[in-house]
């Protein structure tokens, strides 16, 4: 990967610093499926009784189609949750390999949670070297593209990642630095995902305010409905129309989390925000880079689908202005 001469540092160039190590690699097991063998062929058998094929297709186009829509600036998408172990980093992985998927201009992944956070490992990397704050030295009016993705890590489907730190315990990201990295690469990239800290963290508010969509992971569980109401109370109080742009995605860490998925809509289905459900899945539960040819059919149509939702309301900033009619369908394709 070709590494740029800096154009303005004050420190050392840090070295490259692998994400695990080597003596660790022994401990991982062989990636699954994400669905069992029983439920990939109990699906097939569904699929060739009762389904209709020309439903599915407008289903993966119109998918698609909110995916792909076209940008007039940089659009960015914020990524948190109200605690930590609810999913978000794994959210914030699947969206960035599904923009990067389906879109044509430059899809960036940014760790904004810099403390031992896994975007890094989410997205297959090995190493990681140049960090926001190192990259907040660097960045330059003059740099082109090809000069700038020096400092980043390539991902799946032609993505880009801007890890937060190099696995060091007590660093932070203060809001300054984040405000410098945000601003500057906007013009570089179409779509960024941020992975931020969990809520109130002060960057995490900072993310809130000033993306142009939001998505809010909660653990699928009545205490994490009860929290996250009242974090979208919270949130309509800060600004009322950042709700209509603001996803919340349920993750189902276990196959049977015995949440009723209707009643916590209507619960939270307050001030325009969606509430979209994220599957249990074997591939995703046991931690790792995410593959996803290894993803299960409804964790693909459901990313897809989160995707589609949080691009909609990112281009229109709210489901009553331009580009609300781009709804995205129950279930649709996803990279494979």
């Amino acid at each position: 990967m070709h590494t740029p001469t800096p154009v303005r540092r004050s420190g050392p160039t840090p070295v490259s610093v692998p994400l695990m190590p080597p003596e660790l690699d022994a401990l991982r097991s062989k990636p699954r499926h994400g669905e069992s063998v029983a439920q990939r062929a109990g699906r097939a058998v569904r699929r060739a009784i009762a389904s209709s094929p020309a439903a599915e297709t407008a289903s993966v186009t119109q998918t698609a189609y909110a995916i792909q829509q076209p940008v007039t600036t940089g659009r960015q998408i914020s990524v948190s949750s109200i605690r930590g172990g609810a999913g978000k980093s794994t959210v914030a992985a699947l969206l960035a390999l599904t923009y990067a998927h389906y879109r044509a201009d430059p899809v960036l992944a940014i760790e904004a949670d810099p403390a031992l956070g896994t975007l890094p490992h989410r997205l297959g990397a090995r190493e990681v070297r140049w960090s926001g704050t190192d990259l907040a030295q660097i960045v330059d009016p003059s740099m082109l593209i090809t000069d700038l993705t020096g400092y980043l890590i390539p991902f799946p489907g032609g993505g880009w990642l801007l890890p937060g730190s190099q696995g060091s315990i007590g660093t932070r990201l203060d809001i300054d630095t984040y405000r410098v990295v945000m601003t500057s690469l906007r013009r570089y990239f179409a779509t960024t995902v941020v992975d931020c800290e969990t809520l109130p963290a002060e960057v995490a508010r900072t993310a809130l305010v000033t993306t142009q969509a939001r998505v809010l992971v909660s653990p699928a569980t009545p205490e994490g409905v009860a929290a996250t109401r009242s974090v979208l109370d919270w949130v309509g109080g800060l600004h009322p129309g950042m709700l209509p742009t603001t996803v919340v995605v349920f993750s189902h860490v276990s196959p049977d989390s015995g949440l009723e998925l209707r009643k916590a809509t209507e619960h939270l289905g307050i001030g325009g925000a969606t509430v979209l459900p994220l599957p249990y899945d074997r591939h995703l539960a046991a931690g790792g880079a995410i593959r996803t040819e290894l993803l299960g059919e409804r964790t693909l149509q459901a990313a897809a689908r989160i995707a589609a939702e949080a691009m909609n309301r990112a281009v229109s900033r709210g489901p009553g202005r331009q580009g609300a009619g781009r709804t995205a369908p129950e279930t649709g394709g996803a990279p494979r």
